[in-house]
């Protein structure tokens, strides 16, 4: 069965860095794009980012291109999402999610399964 974990969440102050890890169990087969969702408090999900494991591939919301990074170790089965240059608004639940489709789904709908989410604070 497909599971995600993310771990690496924290309290950070404004200009901080932070990296998040998703690991995905049961990958082969069934999770070739690897995407992460925030949850700002009192908002719906927003697109982070995506990486293709094939290719490694990636692509960025408007919100944090140039400050988040995304890479993928194969063999560990793991998503990182390197954040940099953290401000106030990056405050939200971390989601990361897998889907078997090639394409970079940008929706929530477009990804099978979910993780459980780490929180992530920053504060000016």
């Amino acid at each position: 069965q497909v599971q995600l974990v993310e771990s690496g969440g924290g309290l950070l102050q404004a200009g901080d860095s932070l990296r998040l890890s998703c690991v995905v169990s049961e990958r082969t087969n069934n999770v070739n794009v690897v995407g992460w969702f925030r949850q700002p408090p009192g908002e719906g999900l927003h697109f982070v980012g995506a990486i293709r494991w094939a290719d490694s591939n990636t692509v960025y919301a408007d919100s944090v291109k140039g400050r988040f990074t995304l890479s993928a170790d194969n063999a560990k089965n793991t998503v990182y999402l390197q954040s940099n240059n953290l401000v106030p608004e990056d405050t939200a639940v971390y989601y990361c999610a897998g889907r078997l489709g090639y394409g970079f789904g940008r929706k929530t709908s477009d990804y099978d399964h979910w993780g459980q989410g780490t929180q992530v604070t920053v504060t000016s």
